[in-house]
């Protein structure tokens, strides 16, 4: 797809979009308060009959993972359990849970639990259709053959990796993290309760969220944006800015967690649509060299990108700005784009995660391999509003500092 920004002509004063848009989704998604019932009904739909959760420790202690083989059984599903993903999965992780699928005739895939869950279970669902090992998939386009159907529910609200064709997996010998892209990772049926997010603690409300705000900023302003991922990503940035706050400081508050589940569908499926940018290859650096926690990484990063950015689109940068509450005060629009920034960092401080790279003990010696590691990332760093170089991601990961 060309660039939006190269695709907008203006016909007497208005602007038209003349570029070519394509839009991918799951095939179904099923959102709402207490909508984690029609899992059975729907698995039974698909001819399931054999199916295998994926999905963690934290899951299984809250309670979820019991609930969800309930359904499934209550649907005449056998089922089965695979707890064994850890968070930031990195190949390892992958391929013990591609040998547990393979022990049995798996015609379903059920993955619950926050992005690692979510991306393993995907990455599983093809690893059973294709030969090989994990990392032979790490790229684009790669996977050859759809892998077996998965329905992903989230448990976090912040990844969107039920709607999104990516799984991330970490390369540790190269200290990046790096993904399966291929339209076979999405999801046949994403189901997104916000009753399931209600148990996470304040720090990992803290880090999803972040994250998914991310996405939907990252989205609005990608060099690939059209006006159907403006509207998700648009939706999503009001609805988590407007939220985060109040579902970190009152977990049980189930207006805050809902606009944020579905803060998180709607920025996942923009980033579907576009893919990452700058704060991305950044982080995913951060992670790979230090293990930080990915919404962290994103959040602390976030704002420095995003002042970076400014200059490469000052209209968008202005609307998110507005998008996020900050008054336009009917100065010159290059000001009100920087409150964009701003406002991130306004929310980021009243959120209970680390506020800089120092506190994460990531010496200042390091930044400049990370910044080498991060501009490797040109599939992200292509999408970028203006140009990051290794001097620019360097300058950037000191004022994080």
């Amino acid at each position: 797809m060309a660039s939006s920004v190269s695709n907008v002509l203006k016909e007497k004063g208005v602007e038209v979009f003349s570029g070519v848009m394509s839009f991918r989704v799951p095939n179904l998604i099923l959102a709402g308060i207490g909508v984690l019932g029609r899992l059975g009904p729907t698995a039974a739909e698909m001819g399931a009959q054999r199916a295998l959760i994926v999905t963690d420790k934290g899951v299984m202690d809250a309670g979820i993972g019991r609930r969800v083989k309930d359904l499934l059984e209550k649907a005449g599903i056998w089922a089965e359990i695979y707890d064994g993903v850890i968070s930031d999965p990195d190949i390892a992780c992958a391929e013990a849970c591609v040998e547990a699928a393979k022990k049995n005739s798996y015609d379903l895939i059920v993955g619950v639990g926050g992005g690692s869950s979510m991306d393993v279970a995907a990455t599983a669902a093809v690893m059973l259709t294709n030969p090989g090992k994990v990392s032979d998939y790490l790229g684009v386009n790669l996977v050859k053959r759809p892998g077996i159907p998965t329905i992903l529910i989230p448990t976090t609200a912040g990844t969107g990796a039920e709607v999104t064709p990516y799984a991330a997996i970490g390369d540790t010998g190269g200290k990046l993290k790096k993904s399966i892209i291929s339209p076979y990772i999405f999801a046949r049926v994403s189901i997104v309760d916000p009753e399931l997010t209600l148990s996470m603690p304040p720090s990992v409300t803290s880090s999803s969220g972040i994250d998914a705000l991310s996405h939907a900023i990252e989205s609005y302003a990608h060099t690939q944006a059209t006006p159907m991922t403006d509207l998700f990503a648009k939706e999503a940035i009001m609805l988590i800015g407007r939220s985060l706050r109040d579902a970190v400081a009152n977990g049980q508050n189930l207006g805050a967690r809902c606009n944020m589940s579905m803060g998180s569908l709607f920025a996942g499926i923009a980033l579907a649509n576009t893919g990452g940018t700058g704060v991305h290859a950044l982080a995913h650096a951060l992670g790979g060299h230090f293990h930080a926690t990915h919404g962290v990484a994103c959040g602390l990063l976030l704002p420095y990108v995003m002042e970076h950015y400014v200059s490469g689109n000052v209209p968008k940068f202005a609307q998110i700005a507005s998008f996020l509450g900050e008054r336009a005060d009917h100065g010159p629009l290059l000001d009100q784009a920087h409150g964009a920034a701003r406002a991130v960092k306004a929310i980021y401080r009243d959120l209970r995660i680390p506020q800089s790279l120092t506190e994460l003990k990531i010496p200042e010696e390091a930044i400049p391999v990370m910044a080498k590691s991060a501009v490797t990332m040109t599939r992200m760093i292509e999408g970028n509003p203006r140009n990051i170089t290794v001097e620019d991601a360097i300058q950037i990961y000191k004022k994080a500092l």
